[in-house]
């Protein structure tokens, strides 16, 4: 079998719960997965998926006529049809992901017209399946997956089933929580004095805090909010793989996020996670499971699903919807959690 799921992490991360159902309704399946090969390690950490194939639409779409990308294109269509799959299941629906299943040997399978995010994308599928659209990620991932295969949804709670021999362990120590800190969205970041707060009431607790960064805004943002606290108790890491942050996830405490893929992943290793939403909502792509809790912007205006704010009243934080989500109600939730 192939998957299609090329991005982003978070949605990656998704698709999981779906691999593990047919793991254990079909005993002896194996995946090929296609994903973008910034993140390409993740697929591999399931025990049912044999082959990672790494694709570059990303990259390759800011050169794609370039001599070394169409080489490259060349060779991913190549790694992509020598072998035959008794099904293609486009996890994505989107017109990319839709195009790359055209690549593959095997039957298509992917969302019906009302489904996919992109209904044009429907079209490249030879079988098309619905699936509601008020409903979880994960969970229309699942139905997907059960209605190519032909077995029948699970009922059980989704599970990840990442194997994590695959991960770094972190080093043993001081009980640490990570900050999760950085994302895309200027709009989904929590403003930064209620890191550098929240920070203190973690160090006042006897905890470590682990500061991941990914690019150089973030590691700055990191340094800041250590550098408010001249303690070893915060501490910036250097930038990782995603292999070996994982396994520091894996290892904490208690994970404090925004609205990041990370924040998913953490959901995957069952690591009890506090996750920040302002602009956006968790109803249909946040995280799940009985470690985590979701705490939401209470403001006239959010959740408005904007990468840029356009409110214009006064307001003491920016953004301006977070300032309903105050340090002390934070810390608090992640205590209760992790009681």
């Amino acid at each position: 079998m192939l998957i299609i799921k090329t991005s982003s992490l978070g949605d990656v991360v998704h698709t999981l719960p779906a691999v593990s159902d047919a793991a254990a309704a079909l005993p002896g399946i194996r995946f090929d997965w296609v994903v973008e090969e910034g993140i390409a390690e993740l697929p591999a950490w399931h025990p049912a998926v044999d082959r990672v194939i790494p694709v570059a639409l990303r990259r390759w779409r800011k050169n794609w006529w370039q001599s070394a990308v169409r080489e490259q294109r060349t060779t991913f269509r190549r790694s992509l049809s020598e072998r035959r799959y008794d099904a293609v299941i486009d996890a994505q629906g989107l017109l990319k992901s839709a195009w790359l299943s055209l690549q593959a040997n095997g039957p298509t399978h992917g969302l019906s017209w009302s489904s996919a995010r992109e209904p044009l994308a429907s079209l490249a599928y030879r079988h098309r399946h619905p699936v509601a659209k008020g409903t979880h990620a994960i969970h229309r991932v699942r139905q997907l997956f059960a209605d190519s295969l032909g077995y029948p949804v699970p009922t059980s709670a989704p599970h990840c089933g990442i194997d994590r021999r695959h991960l770094r362990p972190a080093d043993p120590g001081t009980p640490y929580v990570v900050f999760l800190h950085g994302t895309t969205w200027p709009t989904k970041h929590w403003p930064e004095p209620f890191w550098i707060q929240l920070a203190g009431l973690a160090t006042a607790a006897g905890q470590r805090v682990l500061l991941p960064w990914g690019t150089p805004e973030e590691q700055q943002r990191a340094q800041r909010i250590a550098a408010a606290h001249p303690s070893a108790a915060i501490t910036v890491l250097p930038r990782l793989p995603l292999r070996e942050l994982a396994g520091i996830l894996a290892g904490a405490t208690g994970v404090i996020a925004v609205d990041t893929g990370l924040a998913h992943v953490a959901a995957a290793l069952d690591v009890p996670a506090v996750t920040l939403y302002g602009p956006t909502e968790p109803g249909l792509t946040g995280t799940l499971g009985s470690t985590q809790t979701h705490l939401r912007a209470t403001f006239p205006c959010a959740p408005c699903f904007r990468r840029t704010c356009n409110f214009t009243g006064p307001h003491p934080v920016e953004p301006p919807c977070f300032q309903s989500v105050a340090p002390n109600t934070v810390w608090n939730a992640l205590r209760a959690l992790t009681a």
